[in-house]
C-alpha cells in the first residue's frame, strides 16, 4: 500500500465515465497496444487514449463499452499518438490489463465518488 493522500489529493484526480466510440490497433507502439476514442459526454467531449489491453480484448469487441478514466492528466505522445486521458484497468492473474467499468449503464461524463 501507498502512503496515506488527504481527501483534498484524491478530489484532484477527476476520473470520468466514457464510452469507446472507435478502437483500432497501434503497431507503432513499443508494447502491444490499441488506440481509443473515448465519449465523454458535452462537458469534456471526445478524447483519445492509447491502452495496452490487446491480451483480453479485440478493438471491434470494444465498441460501445464504457470505461473509467483520468481526465486531468496532461497529453501525452506516445509514437505518432496523442493520448489525452488514461483508461483505467486492473491486473489479472498474469498482469495483464482488465479494463475497470461501471457494473451497470450510466450517463457518459459521470464523475466518479
Amino acid at each position: 500500500m501507498r502512503g496515506q493522500i488527504s481527501w483534498a489529493d484524491f478530489e484532484k484526480v477527476d476520473i470520468r465515465v466514457g464510452r469507446i466510440t472507435r478502437a483500432e490497433p497501434f503497431p507503432q507502439a513499443r508494447r502491444p497496444a490499441f488506440k481509443l476514442w473515448l465519449d465523454f459526454g458535452p462537458e469534456i467531449g471526445e478524447r483519445k487514449s492509447s491502452a495496452q489491453i490487446t491480451r483480453h480484448y479485440v478493438p471491434d469487441e470494444l465498441i460501445g463499452r464504457q470505461v473509467l478514466a483520468v481526465v486531468n492528466f496532461p497529453p501525452r505522445q506516445i509514437g505518432p499518438f496523442m493520448s489525452e486521458v488514461l483508461v483505467l484497468g486492473l491486473p489479472d492473474a498474469e498482469g495483464e490489463v482488465v479494463l475497470i467499468g461501471p457494473g451497470h449503464e450510466v450517463p457518459v461524463g459521470g464523475r466518479m465518488y
